[in-house]
């Protein structure tokens, strides 16, 4: 969907904006940083690159990309989701601009929760506390045939773990990059005596929440097609629980830099301001089903807008619920650490000693590249 989209906004660029031609070259997701990075060594990047928010880090340091601060309009700039700009900056500068953004949050089915007597948070600043989650989830098993009742999306792989959990280290007050503190050892924890007690569906065939096996799904706005079709007015959106200071959504998505290559940074500017119209924006994340980029955009988005059914997402984006991952060019080695972190701790391996072992491969891997100057 998106691929025809872009191809499609490419086209009606060109028309709009004579000069030199603008090529699209599609690369499989699977192998797309080893590509890029191969590219990069070989000095045959694009002008411009589209690629996963948290590379970007690891682009920048390695010199691969270059700032967008004066080929960005201060108005494009200002319009920009906050969450896409934080995103999108390293080290002082902006690198990359996003046309959309992405958003975490509780599915939930008012009829049952309203069965156990739960509140209905509807903003960040309402949040279940994590304690009250936790009784939540308890007596919600007590009325559930099979006792499990919350879907994580453990069906998921690889980078899902660190966007889906790593919010709840920034909620309790810590981040990836200290996993070795008592403040990541009481999330994992908590995560960890929810999977011991029975109370998470494994979701091995992604229907736990479709078919009503629980009450509860951790997951993204890109469920709400098939969840809002499934359980219409009794479904309803919660904020994630909050860990201790404040409830935290993941953010972040793909996004677009200009490479250190490029030599007609103009057009590559040009390119860029398009893609940042509301046209644009509007027509793309109608087709994938993502927050639009930019303020302008969520303001006539019937999802994301003041009275939609999602605007909870366009919130935790646009008023500081949200956590991007760090911002360092160590991001790809944290991310693997902290995914094998997350599946041994579901599996029951002790925490503090995951966590400790964690801690000390962050080290030396800090070590080795010199503190990433």
């Amino acid at each position: 969907m998106e691929r025809r989209i872009l191809t499609g906004q490419l086209k009606r660029f060109q028309r709009e904006h004579p000069g030199p031609p603008v090529q699209l070259t599609f690369l499989p997701e699977g192998s797309y940083n080893s590509q890029v990075q191969a590219a990069a060594l070989a000095q045959q990047l694009p002008d411009v690159l589209e690629f996963d928010g948290p590379l970007l880090y690891r682009y920048a340091w390695q010199g691969c990309l270059q700032p967008l601060d004066l080929l960005i309009t201060e108005s494009t700039r200002t319009n920009l989701l906050p969450s896409l700009e934080q995103q999108g900056t390293f080290r002082g500068h902006l690198y990359s601009v996003g046309v959309f953004d992405s958003g975490l949050a509780l599915y939930g089915r008012k009829s049952l929760l309203n069965r156990v007597g739960a509140r209905l948070p509807d903003r960040p600043e309402d949040a279940w506390s994590v304690s009250e989650f936790s009784r939540i989830l308890e007596d919600l098993s007590r009325e559930d045939p099979d006792g499990q009742v919350l879907d994580l999306k453990l069906n998921y792989q690889g980078e899902w773990f660190t966007y889906a959990f790593s919010p709840a280290l920034a909620s309790a007050g810590t981040d990836l990059a200290h996993l070795g503190s008592p403040a990541a050892n009481r999330v994992l924890s908590r995560f960890q005596d929810w999977q011991s007690h029975g109370l998470v569906d494994p979701d091995l065939d992604d229907a736990a929440f479709l078919e009503g096996r629980v009450a509860l799904s951790w997951v993204g706005h890109w469920e709400y097609p098939r969840y809002s079709q499934r359980w219409g007015s009794d479904l309803c959106l919660l904020p994630l629980p909050d860990f201790g200071q404040g409830s935290r959504s993941g953010q972040g998505s793909w996004n677009w830099a200009v490479t250190s290559n490029c030599r007609q940074s103009g057009r590559a500017s040009e390119f860029l301001e398009f893609l940042l119209e509301d046209r644009q924006v509007l027509e793309m994340t109608a087709g994938n089903g993502a927050v639009p980029g930019t303020l302008s955009a969520i303001e006539q988005s019937p999802l994301y807008r003041e009275d939609g059914p999602l605007r909870l997402f366009s919130i935790q984006l646009t008023q500081g619920w949200c956590q991007p991952r760090p911002a360092t060019p160590a991001y790809p080695f944290l991310t693997s650490v902290f995914q094998q972190a997350m599946q041994d701790v579901l599996h029951g391996a002790p925490v503090s000693r995951v966590l400790t072992a964690a801690a000390q491969d962050i080290r030396q891997d800090d070590l080795d590249n010199q503190g990433y100057r």
